[in-house]
């Protein structure tokens, strides 16, 4: 489990339930392959050195998927990141040690997964898993996305 400061952890709140959303992102974690994600894009990604160290590549990864699944604008996704405590925990991003990715950082990193054509190679690595483990995820909008176990006998 990734470390958290306390301003990070919500710990003042007596009462409080999971949102829709809060749901969707823990369903997220368990059945999307985040190390073979990682495995795909390690290669072609930033190594730290003389500049600007870069931000995790965990955390980036989590950023562009958050991205498409709420369709996300680059500064749309930094916004939302920093009103959002439950889209930075699943992200990764503690505003008491670090700041969330900005809007460039995140550009940047859509394209070098583009140059590199990783977006259809993550999409089929998670298609395949989705699909191995009998899941099939409905899109609409932010407040309804599902997922649905699908049956043995549904073929999409």
């Amino acid at each position: 489990m990734k470390q958290q400061s306390l301003a990070s952890q919500g710990v003042f709140e007596k009462y409080g339930r999971k949102s829709r959303r809060e749901q969707f992102l823990d369903e997220m974690e368990t059945v999307v392959p985040w190390s073979a994600m990682e495995s795909l894009v390690r290669p072609q990604y930033a190594k730290a050195g003389n500049g600007r160290q870069p931000v995790g590549l965990s955390i980036m990864l989590r950023t562009y998927f958050v991205q498409q699944w709420f369709n996300l604008s680059d500064p749309g996704v930094e916004e939302a990141l920093y009103e959002s405590a439950a889209l930075r925990r699943f992200v990764g991003v503690d505003l008491g040690v670090a700041p969330a990715p900005d809007e460039t950082t995140v550009l940047r990193f859509r394209h070098l997964l583009e140059k590199h054509d990783l977006r259809g190679l993550m999409l089929e690595a998670v298609n395949i898993h989705l699909e191995a483990k009998r899941i099939r995820i409905q899109t609409g909008t932010i407040v309804d996305a599902t997922i649905i176990h699908a049956s043995s006998s549904t073929k999409n």
